[in-house]
């Protein structure tokens, strides 16, 4: 019996520091080598500031910015400790009473907006947490984004299609644009400087 019991032990001592420990460090230390920057959480820096994570979405509502997809984590948006979704069903009265109402905030910014939205703008993902949005949901937005800074229609499609990511591999996935990352390069057009609030200063709303 004793004798067992010490196998047993040595077993445990010995795979714990295995899969515990080397395991741990080899991966980390392969991922900081090969992968540092998604590693370390993919995270976006501006002027030396790090404002956010390519990979979590962030709430926006001011009109001079894009607006992500809706997220339905609790208790605030974009809940990163929470990820979740809605979990309302295409039948739930519910979530077309929530898409109506987005609908019409889209609307209320943007008197001028195409009457077809987006899906992706009126309806939130599964995790709660997406950081882009369609090339379309961004296009939808232009106006409204120009007409909030005094910007050229144009100028501001330029930036879109510019940061517009194709499929990953070519084949996986649909094009999409990173919301924070196009909002930080609006904040930081040579035109647009004196105007718009800072989202390094906290002020994305």
């Amino acid at each position: 019996m004793i004798r067992i019991l010490r196998q047993a032990i040595a077993c445990i001592v010995i795979f714990t520091v295995i899969t515990g420990v080397i395991y741990p460090l080899i991966v980390t230390g392969f991922a900081q080598l090969v992968f540092p920057h998604q590693a370390n959480g993919s995270l976006i820096v501006n002027n030396g500031k790090t404002v956010g994570s390519s990979l979590i979405g962030q709430s926006f509502s001011s009109p001079k910015y894009f607006w992500a997809r809706p997220s339905a984590t609790s208790p605030i948006p974009y809940n990163a400790a929470n990820s979740s979704g809605s979990n309302l069903g295409p039948l739930n009265p519910a979530l077309a009473e929530n898409v109506k109402a987005r609908i019409t905030q889209l609307k209320a910014a943007d008197a001028a907006s195409k009457p077809l939205v987006p899906v992706d703008l009126v309806t939130a993902s599964g995790s709660g947490l997406d950081p882009d949005i369609s090339p379309a949901s961004a296009e939808y937005q232009v106006s409204r984004v120009a007409k909030a800074r005094n910007l050229d229609e144009t100028k501001v499609r330029e930036l879109v299609v510019k940061l517009t990511k194709g499929r990953q591999l070519g084949i996986l996935g649909e094009p999409r644009v990173n919301v924070l990352e196009l909002n930080l390069a609006l904040d930081n057009l040579r035109f647009d400087k004196l105007t718009a609030p800072s989202i390094v200063e906290g002020q994305n709303k």
